[in-house]
């Protein structure tokens, strides 16, 4: 049985994981190669199958994972997910919930992370941490998420060493809703960088210089940033795949941004304008594309 990495050195904790996909499936795979107790759960059974031969426990729904687990993590796609699989038939909220943690890593909006923590503690007990993640698929499998969490500080400790076996930092941002307002901050910077560094690698190409050289270029100076290492050379060698986010989900986290600048009178043009630009992308590339396909609508051909 695995140990936790608090002082105090107690025993583990029993863990569950919902949602399996492009980031929960690396993030629960790091929680059972360290030795946890974890039971998961996955709209389609077929993803759990890697895990549960690696010693995980399948459970039938949302419900069964909460029978079980005493901290529940989960990413899923958006609010509507979320949604469902709290407050839906065998969800979360018809479980036994006195002493037990939900750690939310899906990206949604504050007011919808406030809400659903509210209802869910007023329904069976449960306490709710939203902790959306920033990294990407290689950083889930690697270890290394940056998470931005709001709720209890006590809650936020308790939890602790079992996020830092999925990510390298886990900072406490504020109470319920804070977290996920932290997120919206990262994806100004990520989306804007994504349309910005775009650009630059077009005018690179069409200038005629290497523009896979360019990170090498830049490295050290004002302009250099690990978007700008990662991205670049994906852009202009056409490397989608795997790929590092889907246009929609950028394109749904830029929208909520632009809904939370609204209500709190924040400028947000830059923003406004690269929701603009993935909502082309999403029309020319589709909506699961890889979102550094941002670059190709700026080609004289879209192929």
């Amino acid at each position: 049985m695995a140990i936790t990495r608090g002082a105090d050195e107690q025993k583990a904790e029993k863990l569950g994981y919902l949602g399996l996909g492009m980031m929960g499936f690396p993030m629960t795979r790091r929680l059972v190669d360290a030795g946890y107790d974890v039971t998961v759960w996955n709209r389609s059974s077929g993803k759990a199958a890697a895990l549960v031969q690696a010693g995980a426990k399948l459970a039938g729904n949302p419900q069964g994972v909460a029978a079980t687990a005493n901290i529940i993590f989960m990413c899923l796609t958006d609010a509507a997910a979320v949604e469902e699989v709290v407050f839906g038939p065998d969800g979360l909220a018809t479980a036994a919930g006195a002493g037990k943690l939900i750690v939310d890593f899906s990206s949604i909006h504050p007011d919808a992370a406030r809400s659903i923590a509210a209802r869910l503690k007023s329904a069976n007990g449960m306490g709710w941490i939203d902790a959306p993640v920033s990294g990407g698929t290689m950083a889930a499998e690697q270890g290394t998420l940056a998470v931005m969490a709001g709720g209890d500080a006590s809650d936020i400790e308790r939890v602790r060493p079992y996020v830092l076996s999925m990510a390298r930092r886990l900072t406490h941002m504020g109470p319920t809703g804070a977290g996920q307002t932290s997120k919206l901050c990262n994806q100004v910077i990520v989306g804007c960088a994504m349309a910005v560094l775009a650009e630059a690698t077009r005018l690179a190409v069409n200038a005629g210089i290497d523009a896979k050289r360019l990170p090498e270029a830049l490295a050290g100076g004002f302009a250099d940033s690990i978007p700008l290492q990662l991205f670049v050379p994906r852009m202009a060698q056409g490397i989608h795949s795997p790929p590092l986010g889907h246009i929609a989900t950028m394109l749904k986290d830029l929208d909520t941004v632009i809904d939370v600048a609204r209500d709190t009178s924040s400028p947000v043009p830059m923003s406004a304008l690269a929701a603009q630009l993935f909502r082309l992308a999403k029309a020319a590339r589709g909506a699961d594309a890889d979102a550094l396909e941002i670059y190709k609508l700026s080609a004289s051909q879209i192929a």
